[in-house]
């Protein structure tokens, strides 16, 4: 399933699930797309920002078996 956001010819924006990349095209062509707010089927995707998580920091590197000698985590594996 795809999100996308649409936007009427009235400035509407809602969003609207598809069922795959093309589903969107073949419903826009068959008319099927309308504005839940004002039935406008004159609807095209709206720009949309993509969704890029919080960037994780890098865990810690593992310790040698029997420990590094040198950090809190000596002697643990």
């Amino acid at each position: 399933m795809i999100l996308y956001s649409l936007k009427c010819s009235h400035d509407h924006v809602f969003d609207e699930w598809f069922s795959n990349i093309s589903d969107y095209d073949v419903r826009k062509t068959a008319g099927d797309l309308v504005c839940p707010e004002c039935g406008d089927k004159d609807v095209a995707k709206a720009m949309m920002a993509p969704r890029v998580g919080k960037s994780q920091p890098e865990p810690a590197p593992r310790c040698m078996p029997g420990g590094c000698g040198g950090c809190q985590f000596a002697g643990h594996e």
